[in-house]
């Protein structure tokens, strides 16, 4: 195994930041095999650390939390209890042992398409939180068409009774008869609101699915009722875009907004049927 950073290696163990590990080296306080540590030091597995004269059990694997798409059908409520008894998404995804699945966002009962699920709440809470306007794009079929002036409307201002709402985008991708399919793009996640804004606009939405959440594409060849795990590599690129290291996803800390999106979005790994 080659040599990593020091501060770096120390974050991953457990004893705090990457910035408070370079602060802690640089008040003399580490050593590396009795001698005074260095900002910028390296170090491998036959060395021996101390911190505050304690000898540190040393990680040099980054832990990363686990990241699953899942095509969610209609008729699934995102919730782990419902008075209703109606069939739930946790219900689908494969059992944990000491953590658990949190949602990022939620998609009504109605809505089908791509729903996110993490490990890390810290992860979730960056993804999700309104602050950080992250991108949701739907395909959205309706009853009817919109003429150019309600088009520059929904991009501009949308009064709804929680507030105004504009679509950043929207392509229209034609139909036929009397059902017309759009393309859409919000950066909140409200409660129906794309639903709710084409009603504002006097259509009425027939299906919706969510098919890009940020960086993440629903995979084209996810079925409903499937998931997929994202491989390491694409965890970590999430993780980058969001503005996090691994460690970040691991506790609670104040949220950043995420940096600009990679070209390409995740999507790569292998797939498997959700449990029912």
């Amino acid at each position: 195994m080659s040599s990593q950073k020091l501060h770096k290696v120390l974050a991953q163990s457990g004893l705090g930041s990457r910035r408070d590990m370079e602060a802690l080296i640089a008040a003399g306080e580490v050593r590396v095999n009795g001698q005074v540590a260095t900002v910028g030091s390296r170090i491998g597995p036959d060395d021996t650390v101390t911190v505050s004269r304690r000898r540190v059990r040393l990680n040099f694997e980054e832990t990363l939390p686990q990241v699953l798409l899942y095509h969610k059908p209609e008729g699934e409520i995102v919730s782990r209890d419902d008075p209703s008894g109606r069939a739930s998404v946790f219900e689908r995804l494969p059992r944990l042992r000491g953590a658990k699945w949190v949602s990022v966002g939620r998609l009504d009962f109605n809505t089908s398409g791509l729903l996110i699920f993490t490990t890390s709440g810290e992860l979730a809470n960056r993804l999700s939180h309104p602050r950080f306007e992250v991108e949701r794009e739907y395909a959205v079929r309706v009853v009817g068409q919109l003429n150019e002036e309600q088009i520059r409307t929904a991009c501009r201002e949308i009064p709804l009774e929680d507030g105004p709402a504009r679509f950043e985008r929207i392509r229209d991708n034609g139909g036929e008869g009397t059902n017309h399919w759009y393309q859409v793009v919000i950066k909140e996640g409200r409660n129906r609101e794309v639903r709710r804004m084409f009603e504002a606009l006097h259509l009425m939405v027939g299906r919706l699915i969510r098919v890009r959440f940020g960086i993440v594409q629903l995979p084209p060849r996810l079925r409903r009722g499937q998931f997929v795990a994202l491989e390491a590599a694409d965890v970590k690129r999430v993780l980058e875009w969001a503005g996090m290291t691994p460690q970040a996803a691991r506790q609670e800390s104040k949220p950043r907004r995420p940096g600009r999106a990679p070209r390409q979005a995740p999507g790569r790994s292998s797939r498997h049927t959700a449990k029912t």
